[in-house]
């Protein structure tokens, strides 16, 4: 007998079946890894990245699949997010990617990347090369087949230890390097230009004001991206190379003989010859933790036959080092063991020059 309201004894509950809970079952479909293969996927340059963000240029004849897909003949920038399906996978500039979804790249669109292609080059640095670093290396940027090392001959002084580190960086992607040397009005570049020639690095040499025909050969029909510190003259250069670009720019503390960061992320722009040019953020730090002795060495192919006596586990940088007898004996030159050391150094962490 069940208790009235307000009167009669209390009475357990009889519970049956029915008022448990149970959880439903994750059905009966197998999960599967198959991904969709996107078939009809737009390809895209990554142009710009920005909080998760990829602006994209999608060129006319990438379109592909449907007829829809294919009447979107027109060059466009289109933004789009990182799918789920690629997980942490990273995309940065210079990345070729296919796009799915909403690729019109009207105003408040959003495609999605749906797939990175295989890279060409990757070209990376890590935040430091000190001890309380974690030495993970950071993507700069992808497909590049040209790095452009941009340093001003006064006003900041060149930084040679800085150069080192980016050409380490630029044999370790596999990709050539230009040293592009500003400013010649204030400084000549002879001492600097000497100081590379063992190495082989092509060099071009600029003034404010002065003809680039040069530099813009080197740069016609080729990925390059720019690299240098702060207040080299790097966004005026291009804003010289691709008059619409409107890089913000900025001048020398007089101070400290640092430049400021004017540009805060990087970016591709279109050259009007042709190609490529990916301008980056100054640095002040160029990291090469994730580099080994041997990606290093076998960039000196006279040299590698001389380190067959080298003790195990030889730094190439203390006494004991084979590369020493080679040299004398005439089996290679010794600025060729100077700049090999030089690049060692550098990439063991060495204080850079100072401003």
């Amino acid at each position: 007998m069940e208790r009235a309201h307000g009167s009669g004894p209390l009475r357990k509950r009889e519970y049956d079946e029915d008022d448990v809970r149970v959880r439903p079952g994750k059905g009966s479909r197998p999960r599967t890894r198959i991904r969709p293969a996107h078939e009809d996927a737009v390809e895209g340059f990554v142009v710009a990245v920005d909080r998760g963000r990829y602006t994209t240029l999608v060129e006319p004849g990438r379109a592909k699949g449907s007829a829809a897909k294919r009447r979107q003949q027109a060059s466009r920038l289109v933004v789009a997010m990182k799918a789920r399906e690629l997980g942490r996978k990273g995309i940065v500039v210079g990345d070729r990617v296919a796009l799915v979804g909403d690729v019109s790249g009207q105003p408040d669109t959003l495609a999605r990347v749906v797939r990175v292609e295989p890279r060409t080059s990757m070209l990376r640095r890590s935040a430091d090369d000190t001890d309380d670093t974690d030495g993970i290396e950071r993507p700069v940027v992808a497909n590049a087949d040209q790095l452009v090392i941009v340093t001003a001959l006064a006003d900041p002084p060149p930084r040679p230890r800085m150069i080192d580190r980016m050409l380490v960086a630029a044999f370790d992607a596999e990709i050539d390097a230009l040293l592009c040397l500003t400013k010649s009005d204030l400084a000549p570049p002879d001492e600097l230009v000497a100081l590379y020639e063992p190495l082989g690095v092509a060099h071009v040499v600029v003034r404010k004001g002065g003809a680039l025909d040069e530099l813009r050969e080197r740069l016609t029909g080729r990925i390059s991206v720019l690299v240098g510190h702060s207040g080299v003259g790097k966004s005026t250069l291009v804003n010289s190379l691709v008059p619409d670009a409107n890089r913000a720019v900025s001048h020398v503390n007089a101070v400290t003989g640092r430049g400021r960061h004017t540009s805060t992320s990087a970016v591709a722009l279109e050259l009007p010859e042709g190609g490529w040019i990916i301008d980056t953020p100054g640095v002040r730090s160029f990291g090469l933790a994730h580099v080994s002795v041997e990606t290093v060495l076998a960039s000196f192919p006279d040299l590698v036959e001389g380190t067959v006596g080298c003790p195990k586990g030889c730094t190439h940088l203390a006494d004991g080092c084979a590369l020493d007898a080679w040299v004398a004996q005439g089996q290679a030159d010794p600025a060729r063991l100077e700049s090999l050391r030089r690049l060692l150094s550098s990439r063991e962490g060495a204080p850079d020059d100072p401003a």
